[in-house]
């Protein structure tokens, strides 16, 4: 994993070794449903929970007993996504692969109401707030108060997953069916129920309180999408907040939500945005001083918002809810993992865990030990990505970990600028930084650890599952972690010494990770360069250095020129490949706050026009090249560089 970082980052950033092998013991305390504290991962050696059931039929989360090693091979092939099936239909033009595109109007979506329909509810539709028992979801309307609701802004791609008429975007009374004003013909809208850990301790039931899904869309290809508008008003999980959402968080989730999915890497989407005329009290520091701010509400869009949390809050409560955690398994399986619940016997996806014939995990045997380590790998997958953008989440609870391996719930986000490994965006995480940049991969591991021991709960999956699965989150990040890397860099092969030694140079003169990355796409394979000369493609982003910084970055760029000449790549080549994985554009938080001022003035141009540049993130976009500067000192303000998880 990641090895790499400066004796700078804080002694509370931890730091991954790419070589190691994992340890999965197992701790047989007396078990108990345990309010797990901060649990900090120290590496280079990976220190990982154990899973069990308890006889209560409570979860027990409990750190190892023991300190020894085992290597697995690697699975010969992941679990894959099967394609979904696509229809014929008569309506639409033509999409790029030649098949009729459908553009439908609102009203003739084609909805679906699978979660509530298959999974249990609560019997009671008051938004009063408690306790939700026995239960995945209420029904509950949204009751957000508009005053002439405005469009922000739309993403056609989203409208395109749903068959819906970009068109559709221009009716007067798009932006009431979007704020929750106007119910949408077809929807049933209803609130999830989840748990949590948050910073490391478990949170109990927290449950969507201030985002209503509407249901499930089924578009031409067969595929479901879920609509959730979110600061649409009160739920029973609201506890004692509003239940709303201001313009200044909404903007950033809007625009966030397609950034990064235009960077290639998976995330619930964003269809609208919109005001809702109306205004919100936040105190934004948590510092005694609330004040007025408009609201907004933005319509999310994801195949699922089952998260990790949505089974630990009924494992959490015992014997009696166990049956949920399975029928919620079940559901998520027959949905969103159908080729696992058609997985043939025959393809024998068996691995050994040990020396002996009782240390086997048959994944075809049990499903869900099969679906254990398709969310694992998904979920590294998933980091692997964020490390390899420089995107930090900033609040990695588990109730924010999503099933399918989506980023999901932006809140105090950020993207790298100085490379500085211990950076988090989130003001409550300052004192300890559990969710800084450098920890993800850790925290990852952390809460799949917390997520196997709800299915070990639930007998779904035994302690070698359990552990199989922790394993092959391990592998799997570091696999990719390494493919990712080595992309970056343009290399023929994987060179731990030679990233790690970058790493600890960029993090010691805190380089700029985006446009250090983009501008070493410009360096020549030539090993007769002057040595004066060999500094001059990164002079934008090495600055302010002294003579022996200057030296030590010389002494790297050689190391890697040497590397690049022994590829026999070209530089064109090795340029265009390289330039196609090192964006030039990505969402900093300074250009999310120059869109935000504005749009409280109530000019929403420039987060559409931020949209658009965020939409083509890999694309040099002549004219936009102020979209990809360094930020400026203002950008280092409190609630713009780091922002608390007030919204």
């Amino acid at each position: 994993m990641l090895s790499y970082f400066s004796s700078k980052a804080s002694s509370s950033s931890s730091t991954l070794s790419l070589s190691l092998p994992l340890l999965l013991p197992l701790s047989h305390r007396p078990p108990k449903f345990h309010f797990c504290p901060s649990f900090r991962l120290r590496f280079p050696r990976l220190a990982l929970l154990a899973c069990h059931a308890s006889s209560g039929g409570g979860v027990s989360m409990d750190s190892p007993s023991a300190d020894a090693a085992f290597s697995v091979d690697s699975v010969a092939r992941d679990l894959q996504n099967q394609s979904l099936r696509s229809d014929d239909h008569q309506d639409g033009d033509l999409s790029n692969n030649g098949a009729k595109r459908v553009r439908l109007n609102l009203e003739d979506l084609t909805w679906d109401h699978s979660f509530v329909r298959e999974l249990p509810g609560d019997p009671r539709t008051d938004r009063f707030p408690r306790e939700v028992l026995h239960a995945c979801y209420t029904k509950v309307s949204p009751s957000v108060q508009v005053d002439k609701p405005q469009l922000v802004a739309c993403s056609e791609s989203v409208a395109e997953l749903l068959d819906l008429d970009p068109k559709e975007f221009e009716r007067p009374d798009f932006p009431l069916l979007f704020s929750g004003a106007s119910p949408l013909v077809g929807a049933l809208p209803y609130a999830q129920c989840y748990g949590g850990h948050q910073f490391g301790m478990w949170a109990g039931q927290l449950g969507d309180g201030r985002a209503i899904t509407l249901g499930e869309v089924i578009n031409s290809k067969s595929q479901r999408w879920e609509l959730q508008l979110k600061g649409a008003g009160k739920t029973p999980y609201s506890r004692f907040a509003d239940g709303l959402a201001v313009l200044r968080s909404s903007i950033r989730e809007f625009l966030c939500s397609e950034a990064v999915h235009s960077l290639g890497i998976p995330t619930t989407r964003a269809l609208c945005l919109v005001t809702t005329g109306k205004f919100v009290t936040r105190d934004m520091f948590y510092d005694g001083n609330p004040k007025e701010e408009p609201g907004a509400i933005v319509c999310r869009v994801a195949q699922s918002f089952l998260r990790f949390g949505s089974y630990q809050i009924h494992a959490s409560r015992g014997k009696e809810d166990l049956g949920i955690v399975r029928d919620l398994a079940d559901y998520a399986i027959r949905h969103h993992f159908p080729h696992i619940e058609n997985m043939d016997k025959s393809e024998s996806l068996s691995f050994s865990t040990g020396n002996d014939d009782h240390s086997v995990v048959d994944l075809t045997s049990n499903k869900y030990a099969a679906w254990a380590v398709e969310v694992a790998e998904r979920t590294a997958s998933l980091v692997a990505s964020w490390q390899g953008v420089g995107f930090t989440h900033g609040v990695l609870n588990t109730d924010n970990m999503s099933i399918l391996g989506l980023t999901i719930d932006y809140g105090p986000f950020g993207f790298l600028d100085a490379f500085d490994p211990s950076f988090t965006p989130n003001t409550t995480d300052l004192p300890g930084r559990r969710y800084c940049f450098a920890n993800q991969p850790d925290i990852g591991l952390w809460n799949i650890a917390q997520f196997a021991t709800t299915l070990s709960a639930a007998e779904l999956i035994n302690d070698k599952e359990a552990n199989y699965a922790m394993e092959r989150y391990g592998t799997k990040f570091m696999d990719e972690y390494q493919a990712i890397m080595t992309r970056k860099l343009g290399l023929p092969k994987y060179n731990k010494q030679l990233i790690s030694k970058l790493l600890n140079n960029m993090a010691v003169d805190k380089v700029d990770y985006t446009n250090f990355f983009r501008l070493l796409s410009n360096i020549k394979a030539d090993l007769s360069i002057p040595e004066e000369e060999l500094l001059v493609p990164l002079k934008a982003v090495l600055l302010d250095i002294g003579k022996e910084r200057k030296e030590a970055w010389t002494g790297w760029v050689k190391s890697y020129i040497a590397e690049l000449a022994a590829s026999g790549i070209s530089d064109e080549e090795r340029k265009a490949s390289m330039d196609a994985v090192n964006p030039k554009y990505i969402l900093r938080n300074y250009l999310c706050q120059s869109a935000i001022d504005a749009a409280e003035q109530g000019d929403f141009e420039e987060v559409r026009r931020l949209l658009k540049v965020m939409e083509r993130p890999y694309d040099e976009q002549p004219g936009m090249e102020k979209y990809a500067r360094l930020p400026p000192a203002w950008a280092y303000r409190p609630g713009v560089c780091m922002l608390s998880c007030s919204s």
